[in-house]
């Protein structure tokens, strides 16, 4: 889900390389990370396994790459690698928006987010209020996690449409409220509140964010885990401590980026849409992929142009012209290291295959 975006134009004049082209046009991606792409990866049928939005993707301990979306006849699609479907269910989260997996005591569970958000039959989008539900890899429901004010924690007037959660080492949970009010919600493995923090009104600029839309939990530094938020607005990720101390950003200029994915030394984040070289944002199919290294500088943006440095900053990156994608929502990295790209608002495809070369 998104807010309403005005139609801009993209700059004119490009090279293969700056788009990440290789000479036969075949592959996207800069430098060791580049891609071949597969559209027709899902073998679903739009008759049987109907779709509107794809939002996430996990990939489970059996090596299944379990996707949600926001229809009801299937909210939740279970697929091999080879992208045949292996099962389906959910049919309760109009508002399916964010997945995260996690292992306890050998057995796979899931916290599926319904942000609040849904479509009605004429493609209006109606808000209502959200909630995270805890289930287990065949969609038993173990607990949900309602509205913040049922506890005391939020005002009457702040909305509550959480978008994202990530699973702490002690299998804390954190609740990114992208959708409504901001905020990071930490709670213990069992649901039961603990803290939060963000939010929009703080003194410190530094700790504010604007549309929290993704959470992940950073294992980079083994000894010492931290939390990245996205701040989508403002084109950056805000890193704390686990207990909600700010550390720094990540400046991501140009770039509405969704939720932070870790995959070892590298973070992967699907760009909603980009802005201008002006600034201003771009309606319409501006989305694609990036990628960071170690050091959290830029290695590749398959989908977009070559990333930029100055000065050892980051320049505003755009959408590569000709790329195919529209609103990249997600992506799952599997053990070769393809990614699987979720798309928002993009004529209900389905997940598209990039494979690494």
């Amino acid at each position: 889900m998104a807010t309403a975006l005005t139609m801009a134009g993209t700059s004119a004049g490009f090279s293969k390389e700056s788009a990440g082209l290789s000479a036969d046009d075949s592959l996207i991606g800069h430098g060791e990370f580049k891609y071949k792409v597969d559209k027709a990866w899902a073998k679903i049928s739009v008759n049987s396994n109907p779709l509107f939005n794809c939002h996430e993707m996990v990939q489970d301990s059996k090596g299944r790459l379990i996707m949600l979306g926001d229809h009801t006849h299937n909210n939740i699609l279970i697929f091999d690698k080879s992208g045949k479907l292996l099962d389906n269910w959910g049919t309760a989260w109009p508002g399916g928006h964010g997945l995260s997996i996690s292992k306890e005591g050998g057995e796979d569970f899931l916290l599926i987010v319904d942000c609040g958000w849904y479509q009605n039959k004429s493609g209006n989008w109606n808000p209502q209020a959200g909630q995270v539900i805890k289930t287990d890899i065949n969609g038993r429901i173990i607990f949900a996690i309602g509205h913040p004010k049922t506890i005391g924690i939020y005002k009457d007037d702040e909305k509550f449409m959480p978008t994202e959660t990530a699973i702490g080492p002690n299998g804390d949970i954190y609740v990114a409220d992208g959708y409504g009010s901001d905020y990071i919600i930490q709670y213990n493995s069992r649901g039961q509140y603990i803290r939060h923090f963000g939010g929009r009104n703080n003194t410190n600029p530094d700790l504010n964010l604007r549309c929290a839309h993704g959470v992940a939990i950073d294992y980079r530094n083994k000894n010492n885990p931290t939390l990245i938020c996205t701040s989508r607005e403002e084109n950056c990720f805000k890193v704390f401590t686990l207990d909600g101390k700010f550390l720094h950003r990540i400046d991501m200029p140009g770039m509405h980026v969704c939720r932070p994915v870790m995959d070892g030394d590298n973070l992967y984040a699907g760009v909603c849409w980009s802005n201008d070289a002006a600034g201003k944002m771009i309606g319409g199919n501006s989305g694609f992929v990036t990628i960071l290294d170690a050091s959290n500088k830029v290695i590749s943006n398959p989908g977009g142009n070559a990333p930029v440095y100055k000065n050892n900053v980051l320049q505003a990156t755009l959408q590569a012209p000709g790329q195919m994608f529209q609103h990249c929502h997600d992506v799952c990295i599997d053990e070769d290291k393809n990614i699987y790209v979720c798309q928002w608002n993009a004529n209900n495809t389905s997940p598209i295959k990039l494979t690494r070369v």
